[in-house]
This record gives C-alpha cells, structure tokens and sequence, in this order.
C-alpha cells in the first residue's frame, strides 16, 4: 500500500480539528467550513461546484478527481451538526480534545470524522495515479430532514459521468450497512384566539386543542410497538414517533393563541408514512373545521416539513460488495434505524453503502468522541480505495 494509513490518520486527525472549529449547527450557515474545504481543494487544482440552497446562506459542494468517465465512487457526507444547547459538555464542543483514546467534540463522529478522512486524501486523489474518479458529495441540512443533498445528487446524476457506487460516511464502526429506515418530518399549527384563562367561553386555547392531536400521535406510537413486524431486522422493530418540539402560549393566564409541534415518524422499507398518518390528518381536518365554526382565523394546519425515503437491502450490490472488500467486513447484513441520504442516492439510481468511522451511539450526545481506531480504521480505508482505484 503507497499510501500509509499512518500518515493518512494524521492528516485527517489536523484537518479534523479545523472542521469541528466551524460551528455548523443546521440553524446557521456552513459556509465558512465550505469555504476551507474549496480553499484546500483549490490548492490541489481541483474546481469544486457548489448547489446552493435558495437564499445562498448554505450550500452543497461538489468535487471530482481522476479522469471524467463512468464507473467512479461517490463519498458522501454531511457538513451540519446538531445543537449543543443544554448539554453538559466536559470540554468545550468546538475544540478538538484528545483524551482516553478518543477525539472529542461536536460532529467527531457525525459527521466529519469521514469529512476529515476524505479531505486527507485529497492529495492523493489529486495527484493523477486515479484510474477511475472520485466524486466528494458534502451536504448540507441533513440533521434536519436530509434536505439539501437531493438537489446534490440530481447533478450527480444528470450531469456526471455515471459513478458505480456511492459510500455514506455515516458513523458505523467502519462495517457495511445496507438498510436504514426512511423519516417523514411534520409540522402543526394551531391557532386559538385569546382570552382571559377564567374566560374560557369567550376564546379557545390552541395549547388545548394542541395536546388532543399530539395524544393521538402518542396512542399511535404505542400502537407501532405493539404491531412491529418480530422478525424485523431494525431495532426498534417496526415503525417508530416521536413528537420533538413543542412551542406554545405566551403566558399562564392567556389562553393560547398558537401552538406547533413538530414530530418524526421513521419507517422500513415498504411501510408508507402518510398511509399510516391518515386518520390523524383526517382529525386535523376535523378539528380545523370545528375551530373555524367558532372564529374564522382559527384552525389547524399541517405541514409535511420532509421526507426521506429507505434506504433498501440490494442483494448482491456493487456498493456493499466494495466497502466490505476494503474492509474486510465478512459480517452478516446490517441495518440501522436512523435515516440518512443514502436512501435518496438509492432513489436516484445508484448502488449504495453506508460505511463510515465511530459508532451512532455517540452521535448527538454530550461529550461526542470518535475513537482514535476509528479514526486509523477509515484511513486504511481510504489508502486501499486510492490504491483500488490508481
């Protein structure tokens, strides 16, 4: 092997370090780890392409190496962190912290431990040994919905020389997984109209009306538990909901002129989100109805925010086959529970894995690490993808 994994894990260690500086929490912006990232890459000789979102205040970037014909490898990862809001973090979130065998800090993990690897390789990718190309797909707003890379990867697909397979750098242990669960993402609003809470007669509380629509939401998640299919390979089994955010009222004595919530409903393959939502929106309708009688700028309306679909087991696929080859994962077939944009690459056509450094568990959490060896273990794997392809 030319390239030394070593050297590849020190280089990816530094650059990581300068990533998880940016904090690019999916509320803000990442331009400015965009601009880092074109910067480098410039340097290289290398043009990326960037796939802004509509205002221009985030955007995707594109970026190939090695000569312009079909049969290249996509890596793909997201550039957007979760909060650090309320967490009780033991060092500060956007330094990189070596401690225990472990790199601390928001995103290490998820994502840009993969991001960091990636970048590392540039060189090589760029140095002209590559026989086939290398496409970098870094995405923006995936921690809220997957939302930017569709328009990604609609270029990628119409305006590429055809890639054979792409790799989602999610975290998983550096082993191949090859089904994730698709997310449907909701937003309801209810608008009441004000009153004196010792008034009740005279208004309607959109917290009220709010809490009964959310009650069923909850009744129906305990239903998809009861009804999981026991042979399932995900964990949970079956489907899966959750309400995450609540906003509501202004004051305890005021009845509540709005209310919204958001929810989640993760689904396998197969199982159709709206499907299963239908008498919960023929309720919202009900309830919309019934609140007009009362005031006309009353009523609920429901948004459907996302969607992402599954991401499929492809028997014998070229994606999985490759990560396991690089790997040297003999394991059985894996799948994960959470959502992710390789569903959306397999949508669009192309044979996809997901295969990346760190474990899920750590992702989203206070004082998130991605281990050291995990770290070493994607860097052997991206030495033996630029030895594969050269």
């Amino acid at each position: 092997m030319s390239l030394s994994p070593e050297t590849l894990a020190a280089r990816a260690t530094d650059i990581l370090a300068r990533l998880v500086a940016f904090d690019t929490t999916s509320r803000g912006s990442n331009l400015d780890l965009i601009d880092y990232v074109e910067g480098e890459l410039n340097a290289l000789g290398v043009v990326p392409r960037r796939v802004p979102n509509k205002d221009g205040t985030k955007t995707n970037l594109i970026a190939s190496f090695g000569p312009q014909i079909p049969g290249g490898v996509v890596l793909s990862g997201h550039t957007d962190v979760v909060p650090v809001d309320g967490q009780a973090w033991s060092s500060d979130p956007w330094v990189l912290t070596p401690r225990d065998g472990r790199l601390y800090g928001r995103g290490t993990c998820d994502m840009k431990g993969f991001l960091a690897l990636c970048m590392a390789a540039a060189p090589d990718f760029a140095s002209g040994r590559l026989q086939k190309p290398v496409h970098f797909a870094f995405s923006y707003d995936e921690e809220v919905g997957c939302l930017g890379a569709p328009d990604m990867i609609a270029i990628i697909a119409s305006e590429l020389p055809r890639p054979e397979l792409v790799v989602v750098g999610e975290p998983t242990n550096m082993e191949a997984v090859s089904g994730h669960k698709g997310i449907a993402t909701f937003v309801v609003t209810v608008t009441g109209h004000e009153a004196h809470s010792s008034l009740t007669h005279l208004g309607l509380s959109a917290n009220m009306a709010a809490i009964k629509l959310m009650g069923m939401l909850v009744a129906l998640s305990e239903q998809l538990v009861r009804e999981a299919d026991p042979e399932s390979p995900f964990t949970p089994k079956g489907a899966s909901l959750s309400i995450g955010l609540i906003h509501g009222g202004t004051a305890v004595n005021i009845l509540a002129r709005e209310c919204s919530f958001m929810f989640d409903v993760r689904t396998p393959g197969g199982m159709d989100p709206h499907k299963l939502l239908k008498p919960f929106f023929l309720e919202c309708e009900r309830m919309d109805r019934e609140m007009k009688s009362h005031f006309a700028e009353c009523g609920v309306y429901v948004e459907s925010r996302s969607r992402t679909p599954a991401f499929a087991f492809e028997p014998g696929g070229s994606a999985e086959q490759f990560a396991r080859r690089l790997t040297g994962d003999n394991g059985p077939p894996r799948v994960v529970p959470y959502a992710a944009e390789a569903g959306q690459f397999q949508e669009a056509g192309f044979s996809t894995v997901i295969c990346g450094p760190g474990s899920i568990d750590q992702a989203h959490q206070p004082d998130e690490y991605l281990e050291i060896s995990q770290l070493e273990r994607g860097a052997a794997f991206m030495a033996r993808l630029v030895e594969t392809l050269s």
